[in-house]
């Protein structure tokens, strides 16, 4: 029999509204999860059973609040929560407690959801990673920076979660750990009371096991009324099938199963054609590295300021002193590389309807130490376009690997549409 932490979001949160599930009971059933996993998996930084039953006691005897009550959520642990603490992943801020929930928290507990605790996040959102395994093999890294957020999910400890990107930090994890990660339309989440990385990209994401739930969590995130996904179908669609400047970064499986996933979308009615990022994408990888060179090493200062001797050296030494000799004409001139590539995406993405991509390039990488590449997941965050990645295969080593759609800028209920009539396909062939 399936227990209730197995359940999709989607299916739980029916079963509340139709009384045939307790908010109580869902919460029980994940704390068990986490209790037979976390020593394995470590995906959470802050955890306080007592406070997450309360919560859904609280719901039970209430009224109905919103598209997602009485289902538990986990909290990047970059992201602020006055009920548990915020760590940024950083010593320094250990214990840290702010005074108010980011308001994607505090919409969330507004529609009705269960804040079950704060997820592992690298230090700063960056890549010094923390203790977080892959749930499919403790031996290889779950991704970052959102590294407790994806394996949370994909391990069944909680079917939602939050994660942040700036570079990779939500696709990835969600490829390497066999979950579904959204990151949307740059803005679209509000990323006040988040951890500022770099403002000119960071982006607040979700997790979930389904792509329904997906759909579920975004409407308690932005205190809409639930839109259930789009039913569609993929005959005429029109895909881009986009192996960006970086595709020799990709493993020959991941080559191989995203050609597969191109040549199974066109057998099913699909029109796939070749998108390749031309013109001023040239310099593309390159600007972006400037800006984050730029911004990050700037939003830290207080922290290098005062606690230098608290920043990881693979952080101080490698991102943060470097980025500080980034020049104001260097960032204003890799801010118009930026903008001009987003112009050209906007322009060149008339003629498809959706972008086809790997969501990494290859199966999670082994150790702890290298949380991955992000280099397929750049054009999405740098772009501001949004982006979802779909766990459809499985690689050599018996690890999940991604395929990631990406869509025109606001379009993400369209993008999600788009994903959704695929999936079948994908998984079926």
């Amino acid at each position: 029999m399936e227990t209730p932490n197995a359940l999709t979001a989607t299916e739980a949160a029916k079963r509340i509204e139709a009384g045939t599930l307790t908010a109580e009971a869902l919460v029980a059933s994940c704390i068990e999860r986490i209790d037979a996993r976390e020593d394995v998996v470590g995906a959470w930084k802050a955890f306080d059973r007592d406070f997450a039953l309360q919560q859904a006691r609280a719901l039970d005897k209430g009224p109905r609040r919103g598209s997602i009550h009485g289902i538990p959520f986990g909290v990047k642990d970059i992201i602020d929560t006055a009920d548990l603490p915020t760590g940024y992943g950083s010593p320094i801020y250990e214990g840290n407690r702010p005074m108010a929930d980011a308001p994607c928290v505090a919409l969330s507990l507004a529609s009705g959801g269960v804040l079950m605790g704060k997820t592992v996040s690298t230090e700063f959102a960056s890549r010094h990673p923390g203790k977080t395994t892959n749930p499919h093999n403790p031996k290889h890294t779950p991704g970052g920076s959102s590294s407790g957020s994806g394996a949370a999910v994909a391990d069944g400890m909680v079917p939602l979660a939050f994660g942040t990107q700036t570079g990779g930090s939500v696709i990835r994890p969600a490829a390497f750990c066999g979950c579904f990660g959204w990151k949307p339309t740059y803005g679209l989440i509000s990323g006040y009371g988040v951890k500022e990385n770099t403002r000119s990209f960071d982006t607040v994401g979700l997790y979930a096991r389904d792509l329904d739930d997906i759909a579920l969590f975004r409407a308690g995130v932005l205190a809409l009324p639930h839109e259930p996904i789009a039913e569609g179908s993929l005959t005429g669609l029109r895909v881009g099938f986009c192996r960006t400047m970086m595709w020799d970064r990709a493993s020959a499986a991941t080559q191989e199963r995203i050609e597969h996933a191109a040549a199974v979308l066109a057998k099913a009615g699909a029109r796939v054609t070749d998108f390749p990022l031309e013109g001023p994408f040239a310099g593309f990888a390159e600007a972006g590295k400037t800006v984050t060179g730029f911004e990050f090493p700037r939003s830290l200062t207080w922290e290098r300021t005062h606690h230098a001797d608290r920043i990881s050296d693979e952080l101080l030494k490698t991102v943060l002193e470097p980025g500080l000799k980034v020049t104001l004409a260097e960032y204003q001139r890799a801010q118009a590389t930026i903008a001009a590539c987003r112009a050209w995406l906007v322009d060149a993405m008339a003629d498809v309807d959706v972008l086809l991509t790997p969501s990494a390039p290859d199966e999670a990488p082994e150790g702890l130490s290298y949380t991955g590449d992000p280099c397929f997941n750049i054009v999405a965050s740098w772009t501001h376009i949004p982006a979802v990645t779909l766990p459809v295969y499985t690689g050599p080593k018996g690890l999940p690997i991604g395929v990631q759609f990406m869509g025109r800028r606001g379009g993400d209920m369209n993008l999600l549409a788009m994903a959704k009539a695929a999936l079948p396909a994908l998984r079926a062939g």
